[in-house]
């Protein structure tokens, strides 16, 4: 299945978004974030997070803020324009950790 590649740039481009938001909004630098998006793009980025056995430490942090809104699992959840970008198993995957959070029920 090939994917539309203006619809990745898209998501590079929120990703981004949502690190300034979170600078910005919430008043937290997420330093690694950045990091992982320079060296992976945002698709990756989103893959590793979601697929890590336990929350970031940028997602602790936003939780603790009331800010889950600006957390990856909430941009890919809140947006269907993304979900094609993703498997089935990976949307569980943000559903299962935004309702563990109670961003959802």
């Amino acid at each position: 299945m090939t994917r539309p590649i203006a619809l990745e740039e898209q998501f590079d481009e929120e990703m981004l978004s949502i690190y300034q938001r979170a600078r910005s909004e919430a008043h937290y630098n997420a330093a690694r974030f950045l990091t992982m998006l320079h060296e992976h793009r945002g698709l990756e980025t989103a893959r590793l997070l979601i697929h890590a056995a336990t929350v970031s430490d940028g997602y602790t942090a936003l939780y603790l803020r009331g800010r889950l809104d600006l957390t990856v699992e909430a941009m890919i959840y809140d947006n269907p324009k993304w979900h094609p970008l993703f498997t089935p198993d990976e949307l569980a995957a943000c559903k299962k950790r935004l309702k563990d959070y109670q961003y959802i029920s």
